[in-house]
């Protein structure tokens, strides 16, 4: 299949690149404005980049202000973290008790039956969730430390304990989603649900009001949208990680 480029396309690397840049106040590295381009990029033709709605990289920038422009979708709103909670090459540290973003994206903005959830932990710390809403109601989306649900209320504990690196979990079906992690996918039988009016927070799980189980992981990077697929994305953002991590000094 021969991927069709619009100007849109054509412009996101370059688009995103330079609203970096603004927030940092200074240019970038070209090996890192290259590896921005090369996930980017690779996204658009492994077919997974339409799919992603909401999401940051939180890493590669020079500043927090930086790693928090949208890569797409609205920004996040940043609750307590400062630049001493950020590093270039790994990401941003949550605390477990007041750091986390809401990601100003609601659990019900993407079809019931097409909807993915993914971060990159560069480490997965000892509490908490990466990235979530709800808690017991109807159509509950979280990944936590062995703990996932995606739009139900039905826990998936087996085989889904988190790992560094990259976790996600995508549902195209009406009976059954995919989690990911550890570069492995399991498929869970677990029945879909009208998904709850919450808003979706990185570093917590959003209930009404307020974040709930906050995390104290690493994260460097988040998404959230309709059904893809787990392992292009996977490879490409630690394809990513790994590219900074050389050419940041």
């Amino acid at each position: 299949m021969t991927m069709v480029w619009s100007s849109d396309y054509e412009d996101a690397p370059a688009t995103y690149i330079a609203a970096v840049e603004a927030a940092d106040g200074q240019g970038l590295e070209e090996e890192v404005k290259a590896a921005y381009t090369e996930f980017i990029l690779g996204c658009i033709s492994d077919g997974i980049w339409d799919a992603i709605k909401a999401s940051c990289i939180l890493a590669g920038a020079r500043t927090l202000d930086g790693a928090l422009v949208p890569l797409k979708g609205s920004a996040p709103t940043n609750f307590n973290f400062t630049s001493s909670d950020y590093d270039r090459k790994t990401g941003l540290v949550g605390d477990g008790s007041s750091k986390y973003l809401d990601s100003n994206r609601n659990n019900n903005a993407d079809p019931r039956n097409s909807f993915h959830l993914s971060v990159y932990a560069s480490s997965v710390g000892t509490t908490g969730y990466g990235i979530g809403a709800g808690a017991t109601e109807i159509g509950t989306s979280m990944l936590g430390l062995g703990f996932d649900v995606q739009r139900s209320r039905t826990t998936a504990f087996s085989n889904v304990t988190a790992a560094a690196g990259f976790n996600g979990h995508s549902r195209s079906l009406s009976n059954q989603y995919t989690h990911r992690t550890n570069a492995s996918n399991t498929p869970l039988a677990t029945t879909s649900e009208v998904p709850a009016n919450l808003t979706l927070f990185v570093f917590a799980r959003g209930v009404v009001g307020a974040p709930a189980a906050l995390s104290d992981a690493r994260i460097a990077f988040y998404s959230i949208g309709e059904a893809l697929d787990l392992a292009k994305l996977d490879t490409r953002i630690s394809d990513f990680i790994t590219a900074i991590g050389a050419a940041i000094p």
